[in-house]
C-alpha cells in the first residue's frame, strides 16, 4: 500500500489524541513530526517509528522522505499539531503525493482554538451574541488578501479568532476597533491551550495588548475577540426550550 497519512494529534495535551490517531503512530515506520508543537510524551507514542523532525527540514526534504517510504510500502505518518487542516500547509504535499501516485488520508484532530475555548470556558457560537466563528491570521511575512484584513472582518462583530499572530496583538487591537469592535470588547488570550503550563489572560481590546506584553508572551497563544469571551447576556437555547418542539420532542403545551 503506497499511503501517507497527514494526521493530527491535539493542541498539547496527549490524553486529547484521537484513538485512531494514537493507534497509527504506534504502528507507524516513519513518522514526520512537529518539532516542539508536540509534546514528548505524544512523540514517545511513536515506538516502532524513524523520526524525522520537520522544523529542521525543508519542504523538498519532507516530501522525498514521504514520497521514497510510501513507494517501499511503509506506513507513514505526517504529525501536525492540532488538525493538518488548520495552517497545516499540507495541501502542497498532498498535490505532489498524488503526482506521484501516493494516497493519502487526513486523520483530524483537536485544533488549538478548540482547546482555548475549552480553557476559557466559553461557547463560541452563543445565542443572541453571534452564531458565527472567523478564524484568521494577522498579516505579517504570509500576506492575507486585501477582503480579509482585521478591520473588514471586524465590521462583523462575530467570535474572531486569531492564530499566529500574538505578536501583532497591538496591530490586531487597533484594527479591530477600527472595523467596530468597542474599546470594551472582551478579549481572551490563551497561551499553549491544553499543555501543562498553559496560561489564560482576560481583558479587553483596550487593555490586553498590556497585559500579554507584561506577560512577556510573543508566541503559541491563540487569540479570541468577541462578546462571547465575557457576555453581558445572551439568550438560551431552544434546542431544549419546552416550548420548541422538533424532531424528537414535542413541545410541552400548558393546559
Amino acid at each position: 500500500m503506497r499511503k501517507v497519512y497527514f494526521v493530527g494529534c491535539g493542541p498539547g495535551d496527549p490524553e486529547l489524541i484521537t484513538v485512531k490517531a494514537k493507534k497509527l503512530i504506534q504502528k507507524a515506520d516513519v513518522v514526520v513530526y512537529s518539532g516542539s508543537l508536540i509534546p514528548q510524551e505524544i512523540i514517545k507514542m511513536c515506538k516502532k517509528s524513524q523520526l524525522h523532525d520537520a522544523a529542521k527540514l525543508v519542504r523538498e526534504d519532507i516530501f522525498k522522505i514521504l514520497k521514497e517510504n510510501a513507494l517501499k510500502g511503509k506506513l507513514v505518518v505526517r504529525l501536525h499539531d492540532g488538525d493538518p487542516s488548520i495552517y497545516g500547509a499540507i495541501r502542497e504535499q498532498t498535490d505532489n503525493l498524488k503526482k506521484e501516485g501516493i494516497d493519502y488520508e487526513v486523520v483530524p484532530g483537536i485544533t488549538s482554538f478548540l482547546a482555548s475555548a475549552a480553557a476559557l470556558g466559553c461557547e463560541l457560537t452563543l445565542p443572541g451574541v453571534t452564531q458565527t466563528i472567523i478564524v484568521t491570521r494577522a498579516e505579517s511575512r504570509t500576506k492575507v488578501p486585501k477582503r480579509e484584513q482585521i478591520s473588514e472582518l471586524a465590521k462583523h462583530k462575530a467570535t474572531l479568532i486569531f492564530y499566529l499572530s500574538i505578536h501583532l496583538l497591538p496591530k490586531i487591537v487597533q484594527e479591530a476597533i477600527k472595523g467596530g469592535y468597542s474599546k470594551s470588547t472582551p478579549v481572551g488570550v490563551v497561551y499553549r491551550a491544553s499543555w501543562s503550563d498553559e496560561k489564560i489572560i482576560m481583558g479587553t481590546l483596550q487593555d490586553i495588548a498590556k497585559k500579554i506584553r507584561d506577560e512577556k508572551i510573543t508566541r503559541t497563544a491563540i487569540i479570541i475577540i468577541g462578546d462571547v469571551v465575557n457576555p453581558k447576556s445572551y439568550e438560551y437555547s431552544k434546542l431544549y426550550d419546552k416550548t420548541f418542539t422538533h424532531g424528537y420532542r414535542k413541545a410541552q403545551i400548558k393546559s
